[in-house]
């Protein structure tokens, strides 16, 4: 019997915490997730218009295997910044890559485009470096959704965005969990809602609990926001399993049918979509070509709840240019 973990969060795999940090004026925010130990990790870019951070270092033939955290950003490039300011933080902690007497963080981000959602873009010093360190200092194991960290200004087609988890124990015992920022070109509600095109997932009501659409648009006319230019959903797959780095990168790409499962279109040229994928390496695998596919499923269908949840979660903020979907 599959269920969620105790929490419904990413958190649930062991040994991971999540910080959030929010600038309300500006409608953007920053999403870290960093382990108690640095952890191995792989990534799958499947949008045409991605925003990266050290990325190429986690292609399965690259020399260091395991990272020290995660960041999701909103910002465009400048929330590449972000990550700098978590590099800082753990440096300041005494972690990172040991080179000689030096300590380099290693510290992988993706940032979404959150720059024409009607917050005060004007600033004088790019605020996502301080914002990267204030969600370092806030990681616990408990965090909320929706309009907050990197999900706080971000939209999709028709409805706000947001930050959104989930989690599921496997019958193995392994446990697999997503964290996402949606802020996608494509829809996740069917038509004009309120059904998600993820209800098929749904555990419990953790999305509202209002079943599949009784009616669907023409599949062959996607709704988009194409003429804002304003997207891209960025994601991180985390499980307890004891994964290689090519593993890692297999269970990213799978995770992916999670953004198709839940986002009419998905993957699109002006969406920047992108998977991390994390192992703890606390529980090995018993069967490995067995185990690794139901990882992999378990990821999409994580993903696509994660999705959901973003947007029922997301609340209403001054100048918000879009509703949310408690408005439907």
């Amino acid at each position: 019997m599959f269920q969620p973990g105790p929490f419904n969060l990413i958190t649930d795999v062991a040994g991971l915490t999540v910080g959030n940090a929010s600038d309300a004026d500006i409608k953007t925010g920053v999403t870290v997730l960093l382990g108690d130990a640095p952890f191995t990790a792989g990534v799958h870019v499947m949008g045409g218009a991605p925003g990266t951070r050290e990325t190429d270092l986690l292609a399965p033939d690259k020399t260091v295997e395991q990272v020290d955290a995660l960041v999701l950003s909103g910002g465009s490039a400048f929330g590449l910044d972000a990550a700098s300011g978590v590099a800082d933080g753990l440096r300041a902690q005494g972690r990172g890559f040991a080179v000689g007497d030096q300590l380099v963080p290693i510290v992988p981000g993706a940032i979404l485009f959150d720059l024409l959602n009607g917050g005060a873009k004007n600033w004088t010093e790019n605020p996502y470096k301080a914002l990267g360190q204030q969600a370092l200092s806030a990681a616990s194991d408990r965090f909320a959704l929706g309009s907050t960290g990197a999900g706080t200004g971000a939209t999709t087609a028709q409805l706000k965005g947001g930050l959104g988890s989930a989690s599921v124990v496997l019958p193995s015992g392994h446990v697999v969990g997503a964290l996402v920022a949606l802020n996608a070109l494509g829809s996740a509600i069917v038509g004009d809602g309120p059904e998600f095109w993820a209800a098929p997932f749904e555990m419990g009501d953790e999305f509202g609990g209002r079943g599949v659409a009784r009616a669907y648009p023409d599949p062959h006319l996607p709704v988009t926001k194409l003429a804002q230019h304003a997207n891209t959903t960025i994601g991180i797959i985390a499980t307890d399993a004891a994964l290689t780095q090519a593993q890692c990168t297999r269970l990213a790409t799978a995770a992916h049918d999670g953004y198709a499962r839940a986002l009419v279109p998905s993957h699109t040229p002006m969406d920047g979509d992108l998977i991390f994928a994390t192992a703890t390496g606390a529980k090995p695998l018993e069967n490995a070509v067995a185990d690794t596919l139901t990882l992999g499923h378990a990821a999409a269908t994580c993903m696509a709840r994660a999705i959901a949840r973003a947007v029922f979660h997301a609340t209403p903020a001054p100048g918000d240019v879009l509703p949310c979907w408690s408005a439907l």
